[in-house]
């Protein structure tokens, strides 16, 4: 109360060194908000308004402290006394407002006052309608990206923060007077094209996004609410229907099938009658991927994208002629069932692009999520487009999709672009690489991976349970196909001329150690093993053969191998003399089992792809059994500290 009193008398004062004095206390004293009170109660604001009203010259200069940093320390004092909300920002006069403005327009003025200047139009622009409009039509757009250009960053980030609240205003995001219109979709229009017009993309992808230092915090935020208003530009031609009617409209879709089909042959220039004409055309917008090839205008009446799918179609035929033609007549030659139709897939890109570009949607108060490479170019949207359709083509052909799989395509596409997107690339160029590098299988491989990082089976305590768990495990698999060896198989002889006429079984003895095999009659299923004459004693065994090792998988009459007998066949070699006994499986399981079994009599690990996929599923099912328990709670990555020994361990239990 007393130190309230005390500088309120103080700015009051005809001595220039006391004045200036209490304003640089006041400007320090008033964030706490009970001084602020007890000043704001002696009017304050009052001697405030009326020093900033007469301006510098009024001041001169007081001691040690110029005109200009007295003036700063009141600016200061007043931003500070505000955030306290006692007093509106609608009560302050229009003369108090105009030399607030003044300064910012003049560059012969301290670039601290400028930056205070600044921030306290800053704050006016989205209280209130009638400030918002004072405020637009005293600063110039020209005085802010000189202060824009500046080298000072302060200066820099206060510009950039006003020029960013005049275009949120515009688009009637402040929350004060509701909604966008169309008037403001308008107004935001020619304020974005008179900053293009002033190049001053360029500067910001130049000088702030690839400056010195990279951009903070708050400069983040403000390129991304230039970047949703940029973006916003779409959103007009996002929520209008394509009218049937349109004589504009309709001569862009035709210029889209002239464009893909002049010079394949197909356009009638004149000369056959209404009829030929009408049915040729509609077969050419049913190449070109419309689903009403009759009427295609129907197509793009669905809001959003509406006529945005068109603008896009139309800026990929005439900017990427070649790109484009090849598209569509790549895919009108492959069967009706795989052909990735252009039109259709178009529409739902645009769309998803709008959803992953939050096209039309308000600005957030605190994201600072922008992309560099938005800076970096005229036609952000358009250019985005022209690169992701050609990816929704290339992910068609990997996934190798019919007209059924439209909708799978595209949220893989969707995918793609979305990972790619949150990688900050700082060019299109940069995009374009990483997105098409993120191929459908590349896709599969990181779906499986954060699968397991979800269910936890990666965390490094899970990971260190597998590691334990696996050498029971693989033993368990072991027993399973030494097993399988003494129930045994059935297997068919094959003669040179490949007549599949006899049959054999083989059998391991219980004890593992003879191979017993023989011919059997057909409908015999498991003979016992005393009816099998044949052994081969597990000693001699000498090696295991298989696929195109195998002798028996030539053919004496031509030298070519079949490629499913070499899926199939293997062979033991044994005895001194190297005799060899032939197999030839009947599926590639009981190959599998039967090479695991033979490597495991060999005293060698199992090599199969079965012998690893067993394992994976034994491990993964014991694994899940075992953190049943430890469902919804989170595993650390590292053990709890064990605790220190006792100081001594003199302790026991009485037990009487």
């Amino acid at each position: 109360d007393q130190e309230a009193e005390q500088l309120y008398s103080g700015i009051q004062s005809n001595n220039l060194g006391v004045k200036a004095e209490s304003l640089k206390k006041l400007a320090s004293l008033s964030q706490d908000i009970t001084f602020a009170q007890e000043f704001i109660n002696r009017n304050g604001f009052r001697q405030i308004f009326s020093i900033v009203e007469e301006g510098e010259e009024a001041l001169g200069s007081a001691g040690s402290l110029p005109a200009g940093e007295i003036l700063a320390h009141t600016l200061k004092a007043f931003m500070e006394l505000m955030e306290h909300d006692f007093l509106s920002w609608e009560t302050l006069s229009s003369a108090f407002i105009k030399k607030v403005v003044s300064y910012v327009n003049t560059s012969a003025v301290d670039a601290s006052i400028q930056q205070l200047s600044l921030s306290i139009l800053e704050n006016m622009v989205p209280t209130s309608r009638h400030l918002f409009e004072l405020v637009k039509a005293e600063v110039t757009l020209d005085c802010l990206l000189t202060h824009l250009q500046a080298t000072d960053t302060q200066l820099q980030l206060k510009a950039m923060a006003l020029l960013t609240a005049l275009l949120a205003a515009v688009l009637g995001q402040s929350g004060v007077w509701g909604w966008r219109t169309s008037q403001s979709l308008f107004a935001s229009q020619d304020m974005m094209e008179y900053l293009r017009e002033k190049n001053i993309r360029q500067f910001i992808h130049k000088s702030i996004i690839h400056g010195s230092a990279a951009p903070g915090a708050e400069m983040s935020h403000h390129l991304y609410v230039l970047q949703a208003a940029g973006l916003g530009l779409c959103e007009r031609r996002m929520r209008t229907p394509m009218d049937p009617y349109s004589q504009e409209q309709r001569e862009l879709l035709q210029a889209l099938r002239l464009a893909a089909f002049e010079a394949d042959g197909e356009v009638l220039a004149g000369g056959p009658g209404p009829e030929r004409r009408r049915s040729l055309c509609a077969q050419q917008f049913r190449k070109l991927g419309f689903t009403n090839n009759s009427n295609p205008a129907e197509d793009l009446c669905r809001v959003p994208p509406g006529l945005l799918a068109l603008d896009t179609m139309v800026y990929f035929c005439r900017h990427t002629p070649d790109a484009y033609r090849r598209f569509v007549l790549e895919n009108s030659s492959r069967e009706d069932k795989h052909e990735c139709p252009f039109a259709r897939s178009s529409i739902q890109l645009t769309l998803i692009l709008c959803e992953l570009l939050h096209v039309g949607e308000p600005c957030s108060e605190t994201a600072q999520d922008f992309y560099p490479m938005f800076f970096g170019q005229d036609h952000f949207f358009e250019e985005l487009f022209c690169i992701c359709i050609q990816l929704v083509n290339k992910t068609w052909k990997e996934m190798r999709a019919t007209q059924e799989d439209f909708d799978k395509v595209l949220q893989v596409v969707r995918e793609q672009i979305s990972r790619t997107l949150s990688l900050k690339p700082t060019s299109l160029e940069l995009f374009k690489s990483r997105v098409n590098a993120l191929n459908y299988s590349e896709i599969l491989r990181l779906r499986q991976t954060e699968r397991l990082h979800q269910e936890e089976t990666l965390a490094l305590p899970v990971l260190e349970l597998r590691e334990r768990l696996k050498p029971e495990l693989l033993e368990l698999v072991r027993q399973q196909r030494l097993l399988h060896l003494c129930q045994g198989s059935l297997f068919r002889k094959i003669s040179t001329r490949r007549r599949q006429d006899k049959l054999w079984y083989c059998r391991l003895s219980p004890n593992h150690k003879v191979l017993h095999y023989g011919d059997v009659e057909e409908g015999v299923s498991a003979p016992p093993i005393e009816s099998l004459p044949e052994k081969i004693p597990v000693a001699d065994m000498k090696m295991l053969l298989v696929g195109k090792e195998c002798l028996h998988t030539r053919e004496k009459s031509s030298g070519k191998q079949n490629k499913d007998v070499l899926e199939l066949a293997f062979s033991i070699v044994y005895d001194v003399e190297e005799y060899c006994l032939h197999f030839i499986a009947p599926t590639r399981y009981e190959f599998c089992l039967w090479t695991d079994g033979q490597n495991l009599l060999l005293g060698r690990e199992m090599s199969s792809e079965r012998a690893q996929t067993d394992l994976e599923v034994l491990l993964s099912m014991e694994l899940k059994l075992r953190l049943l328990d430890l469902e919804n709670i989170s595993i650390p990555d590292a053990p709890p500290p064990v605790p220190k020994p006792p100081s001594n361990l003199n302790f026991c239990y009485n037990f009487s």
